[in-house]
């Protein structure tokens, strides 16, 4: 996977470039300071990514990106959090922020393993070859950070600070901080995306984070209890009790 650094911050693209070592299959092919400079590299160059800055001298990452006929695909870093959704709204693949942490770095990186691979496998399929079904949700690690938003509210949150997902309705509800959400996706559908190391179906009605875990106690018909720190209490079905006991003990 070849790379174009973008960033006005020389300090910023050395740290990146150390980062990027530990991925034996990623090659840094240029660098650019400012967006000007990263059309050319582009043309030049054709990287399959851009590790790309947003507020540089001159023009944004984003009137870069507005100027291309034809853009790589796109992992923001930056140390703003409040573009978070413009970035989504351009079909960024990731958004990282400054420090950026080499867990952070590493699941946007496999985001971006997935999009080349699923175009290679575009480009090889015959013209005459009948349409395939849709791909599998994009998989998240706790590391992930995910875009939330409810009403006129938004949020960029962490996997890892979700304790709770809970059917509402025809809705979600996640449960972080003091916050309660409600986004328009099922469970199941979540269930697909989530590592389920970390986040465990407790019942027909809610996932866990399992990390939240502050205590668990015995429950009617062998089934358990669990409190979650921050609350809520809740309780796991007996088939799925039986399944939390194998998948946790020792």
């Amino acid at each position: 996977m070849n790379i174009l650094l973008v960033d006005d911050s020389r300090l910023a693209r050395t740290e990146l470039r150390h980062l990027l070592q530990a991925f034996p299959d990623v090659a840094v092919v240029g660098e650019a300071r400012h967006a000007a400079e990263a059309r050319t590299r582009i043309q030049e160059l054709q990287p399959d990514l851009l590790l790309l800055d947003i507020h540089m001298p001159g023009e944004t990452g984003f009137e870069l990106l507005a100027s291309l006929e034809a853009a790589p695909h796109v992992i923001f870093t930056t140390a703003y959090d409040e573009y978070a959704l413009r970035a989504f709204e351009v079909n960024a693949l990731d958004y990282l922020l400054k420090p950026i942490e080499a867990s952070r770095l590493a699941a946007a990186l496999s985001k971006a393993r997935l999009k080349l691979g699923s175009a290679a496998s575009a480009d090889a399929v015959p013209v005459s070859t009948p349409a395939l079904a849709e791909p599998a949700p994009t998989p998240l690690t706790e590391h992930d950070q995910v875009f939330v938003k409810d009403g006129e509210r938004c949020w960029f949150v962490r996997l890892t600070d979700i304790r709770l997902f809970e059917i509402n309705g025809s809705y979600t509800q996640i449960y972080f901080d003091q916050h309660r959400p409600l986004i328009p996706r099922t469970l199941q559908h979540l269930e697909q995306r989530l590592d389920p190391r970390v986040f465990f179906r407790a019942n027909r009605q809610q996932i866990i984070n399992l990390k939240w875990v502050d205590n668990i106690e015995p429950w009617f018909s062998n089934s358990l209890k669990i409190q979650l720190r921050g609350g809520p209490e809740v309780e796991v079905s007996r088939q799925q009790s039986i399944r939390f006991r194998e998948l946790l003990s020792l």
